[in-house]
């Protein structure tokens, strides 16, 4: 309180001052010295404390789950990216136990350099097997850089088994950060399945293709992952609504690795709805073994799209490849071995599919479809688009040669209900075959055309050139492929098979309804 004290020039009666009120006067009978408190200005309120931001994106789990392997996951903190923040969960090195990697709201798996699925059991099955089986459920989002890949051993499975609403994905550290752009590639390594079923160019002098003897390591690995036996029917799981993105890291001597790579896998081994987006190497390859897939989807590989070699039985339907303009080599190589002749031979059957090669290959591949080394093919109920390039390129005598059952050789590749927009020429024949007896392959069959215009919708849905045409029916193939009545990969507008567990990019989009942008992580609600 604050006092003012005043002289008073001029007389106050008694009556004026009472005007003043009694608690302003100090002492009336002073001579007119007045006592006047005045009060100071209540203070200003204290400002508001500014609230703390509502966190936008994911949020970091509390904590990493449990999971049955002793070694446990390592909590290495949180990693922030343009949809969130996430704890960081790493793998072991190699699961010694059977584990399932469970979908936990703002958790990221990590690999933080090669993870291997159970030890390597050999050729044949034995009691010292380690029968180790990783589940990964849907949702699961495992990321890494560099030299990483995942590694199912001889003997142990993988469960990768996501749906529709939510895929699996395997991508790189970048993606994760939001640093990608639609030409990105090359971050990480990739999935490879190694199984037990028979392959040929065996590792060890002497030994005989096709036997328990005969296994190779595979393509890429600073150290020995091998694959091979005799075990047709092997299974090393299933893969099922998976995303493999910007893999392809080269880990040894230049060789690189795939998106997905399977070497000596067997016919029990299950593989739908797979897609590989951006792979500096090939989006698949397999070697050897029995593949049987259906819904496949390659986007952006830098190399071949679907690389096929030692000996692999595989039947594909439902497949879409398309290609980006910047760089890739060619959709299909298929080389049934080194000395053309080694048996098993391949022989790779592909139904109601859609290629699409955009501008000429960087490496010189010449063809959108390159079958060389004996290998045996079938392509039906197709569509290929290479308007800068040839269509189809056949190379070595042995790939042209007649039936020879002693050669496990079921004669030249055939074509059935194929269509193709080529370049010029449309056909090249080398090393043996020539360019004629190419075309003459072709053309046996009159469904078939090289001069053909596409009509097709969002690149995938068909139109009136590609509904007119006459379909084949693959069931005739293997007892695998559905029967089907169109060319391509769908069958119109209302067949939706593609949507919902893929990912969009410039080279193809694939709808709103599905898990965005592949430079993107999803946000499940």
């Amino acid at each position: 309180m604050t006092h003012l004290y005043r002289s008073l020039v001029l007389g106050c009666s008694v009556l004026a001052l009472a005007a003043c009120g009694p608690e302003e006067i100090a002492s009336p009978g002073t001579g007119g010295n007045i006592n006047i408190d005045i009060q100071n200005p209540a203070p200003a309120p204290a400002p508001a404390p500014t609230p703390t931001p509502t966190p936008t994106g994911v949020q970091p789990a509390a904590g990493c789950p449990q999971i049955a392997d002793d070694q446990g996951l390592i909590d290495q903190g949180t990693i922030t990216g343009a949809t969130g923040t996430y704890l960081v969960c790493a793998l072991p090195n190699r699961f010694n136990e059977s584990s399932t990697l469970p979908y936990v709201e703002g958790v990221l798996y990590r690999m933080a350099g090669r993870v291997d699925v159970g030890t390597d059991g050999g050729p044949t099955a034995s009691a010292a097997d380690t029968n180790v089986v990783l589940t990964i459920d849907p949702g699961v989002i495992i990321y890494s850089s560099g030299e990483a890949f995942l590694n199912v051993n001889r003997g142990n499975q993988i469960q990768a088994v996501g749906t529709a609403e939510r895929p699996i994905i395997f991508t790189s550290r970048e993606n994760v950060l939001g640093e990608n752009t639609d030409t990105s590639s090359g971050q990480w390594g990739g999935l490879v399945l190694s199984g037990r079923a028979p392959v040929t160019d065996c590792a060890a002098s002497g030994a005989t293709p096709g036997t328990v003897n005969c296994e190779r390591g595979v393509e890429g690995s600073a150290t020995p992952a091998n694959y091979g036996g005799a075990t047709a029917n092997d299974s090393s799981g299933r893969v099922s609504y998976v995303q493999l993105r910007f893999s392809g890291f080269a880990l040894t001597g230049g060789s690189e690795l795939q998106s997905l790579t399977t070497g000596g896998t067997g016919s029990n081994t299950q593989f739908d709805h797979i897609q590989s987006f951006n792979s500096s190497d090939d989006g698949v390859e397999f070697f050897g073994g029995t593949v049987n897939m259906k819904n496949l989807i390659i986007v952006g590989a830098e190399d071949d799209s679907i690389d096929s070699d030692t000996g692999v039985k595989a039947n594909l339907q439902y497949v879409v490849v398309v290609q980006n303009n910047n760089v890739h080599d060619t959709i299909i190589e298929a080389d049934s071995n080194s000395l053309r002749d080694q048996v098993p031979r391949q022989n790779t059957q592909i139904a109601n599919f859609l290629f699409i090669q955009q501008g000429a290959a960087a490496d010189g591949g010449d063809a959108a479809v390159y079958l060389r080394g004996g290998t045996d093919y079938a392509l039906v109920n197709g569509i290929i688009i290479s308007p800068d390039e040839a269509c189809i390129r056949v190379r070595h005598s042995e790939t042209i040669r007649a039936t020879d059952a002693a050669l496990d050789d079921v004669g030249p590749p055939v074509f059935h209900s194929v269509v193709a927009q080529c370049g010029s020429p449309a056909f090249i024949g080398t090393d043996g075959p020539l360019e004629a007896e190419v075309q003459a392959l072709f053309t046996a069959d009159a469904n078939n055309s090289f001069t053909y215009t596409p009509t097709l919708t969002n690149l995938i849905v068909p139109g009136a050139n590609e509904t007119a045409v006459v379909a084949f029916d693959p069931g005739t193939l293997s007892s695998f492929f559905d029967t089907t009545t169109f060319i391509g990969a769908v069958s119109g507008a209302e067949d939706s098979w593609y949507t919902g567990w893929t990912c969009n990019s410039a080279t193809i989009s694939f709808g709103e309804d599905n898990t965005g942008a592949c430079t993107s992580l999803p946000v499940y609600d």
